[in-house]
């Protein structure tokens, strides 16, 4: 009798969960490439994004921010752009990367030279940053090229990696994945206009689940940067929205907060 009482209740508690509405806010979106931004970050952060990327180059013992190596220039560093600027805002609201105490900020480190080469000089010009590395709310997750993923459990914990759908992981490198991401064509070639195909959606839907199944949040790049986009990656629960698009998604999100 037990045993059945407790297996109604699961089943219930699986579907409520399933079936609960999630309201999304700029917290839920993703700043693709946004170091091309006319204003690299701070675009980002002034409408309270939840996660931002920054393509990354080390160029002798510098770590350079852009989409190729024809962008590298000497003002163009992962410090100038992206580190100074979270240090001073940390500093300004006394410890918290968002004024909202409760926000998260994850800075998506996009590594596009030698992945271990990188990461170590990455590592070592994030130590100089303590109120960085040590503050709760704000992650950096490693994407692009990493290290083989049994090496993952190696780095500090302050370094946090992005996973692939197509990859199996021990258990200790999966406790150091803290995202899933994966190219959106590969399921897909929805061009975001039109309503997508029905078995497209399924095929994505049971994406979303088996990422939420293993407790990680899931991204795609290279989705349909439209309304109808957007509104298609709420209803099937996609954790973070990409976008190139940072203003025009915020204000449809301030618009419409909440999509059945």
């Amino acid at each position: 009798m037990k045993v059945r009482i407790l297996l109604m209740l699961y089943t219930l508690f699986t579907f409520l969960n399933a079936t609960e509405q999630k309201i999304y806010t700029t917290a839920d979106v993703h700043s693709h490439n946004d170091y091309e931004n006319k204003i690299p970050f701070w675009m980002a952060y002034k409408e309270g994004f939840g996660s931002i990327e920054a393509d990354i180059f080390l160029v002798g013992n510098h770590l350079y921010v852009g989409h190729d190596t024809l962008e590298i220039k000497k003002r163009r560093t992962l410090e100038k752009f992206y580190l100074e600027p979270l240090k001073a805002m940390i500093a300004k609201n006394h410890g918290s990367v968002y004024k909202m105490k409760t926000r998260k900020l994850q800075i998506l480190v996009d590594v596009k030279t030698d992945s271990v080469a990188t990461l170590n000089r990455l590592v070592q010009v994030l130590k100089a940053y303590p109120t960085l590395i040590h503050n709760k709310n704000l992650r950096f997750t490693i994407s692009g090229n990493r290290p083989n993923p049994k090496d993952y459990p190696k780095y500090p914990s302050f370094i946090w990696f992005d996973g692939r759908l197509s990859e199996n992981y021990s258990l200790a490198a999966l406790k150091k994945v803290g995202l899933i991401s994966d190219d959106f064509t590969n399921f897909s070639n929805w061009d975001g206009k039109s309503s997508i195909n029905p078995s497209d959606e399924n095929k994505l839907l049971d994406l979303v689940h088996k990422v939420h199944a293993m407790n990680r949040k899931l991204r795609f790049w290279a989705t349909p940067d439209t309304h109808t986009t957007w509104n298609e990656m709420m209803k099937l629960k996609v954790d973070y929205i990409n976008t190139d698009s940072i203003v025009s998604l915020s204000r449809y999100l301030v618009k419409h907060p909440q999509f059945q």
